[in-house]
């Protein structure tokens, strides 16, 4: 049967936006364009079985904030990650929202969006409250940036209680050394580390 660490799962999606991911971004992570290819299988693997699937948005400005000291392009005229700011992206050859989410992974109509302005998904949002309602009681957390946003929102999953796996092959840095210590530190002591074929294998098993 399923580990208990699998049952009421939901997949969480940290930050795939266009700032981030897509090439010339203001804080791309190259490494983030890899992981489309297991995001969609994810996507489609949960879409069949009916697990509740969300996203997450790195909000920045208009105001400042204590972030901005660590990435200075989230000011003016960059504008990195402000919503309904256009930005050019030679990849796709046009001007996109520049804090959407990328269009390969763009959520369904039902997806929950949560936006934050933090780096931890959990932080003064209704993710905790998104998450009760569909009574998940555990996470698969992928996304960008290993070492930030989804060490960070993945930590917070624990100390919430909710049973956490980062899947490893869908998760980026554009740091190869803090992914790798990032991935092996939250496996010892907080939750799960699982490539993204595993875990569906697990899964399929069922109970």
């Amino acid at each position: 049967m399923a580990v208990e660490r699998l049952t009421r799962p939901a997949l969480l999606i940290v930050d795939m936006q266009n700032d981030f991911v897509r090439v010339g971004a203001p804080l791309e992570v190259p490494q983030a364009r890899d992981t489309i290819a297991v995001h969609r299988a994810l996507i489609a693997f949960c879409r069949e079985r009916a697990i509740p699937i969300l996203y997450t948005k790195f909000v920045a400005g208009p105001e400042r904030t204590l972030i901005w000291e660590w990435s200075p392009v989230l000011a003016p005229p960059v504008c990195c990650c402000w919503i309904g700011h256009r930005r050019h992206y030679p990849d796709v050859g046009k001007e996109l929202d520049c804090a959407d989410i990328i269009q390969e992974i763009y959520p369904a109509p039902a997806d929950p969006i949560v936006e934050k302005f933090g780096y931890g998904s959990f932080h003064n949002t209704n993710l905790d409250d998104v998450l009760k309602a569909r009574r998940v009681e555990s996470l698969f957390v992928t996304g960008t940036v290993t070492q930030i946003c989804v060490e960070e929102t993945a930590r917070e999953a624990f100390k919430r209680g909710y049973r956490t796996t980062i899947v490893s092959d869908a998760v980026s840095s554009y740091l190869p050394d803090l992914h790798a210590a990032t991935l092996k530190n939250f496996h010892l002591k907080f939750g799960w580390v699982s490539t993204a074929k595993d875990l569906m294998e697990e899964l399929r098993k069922g109970p």
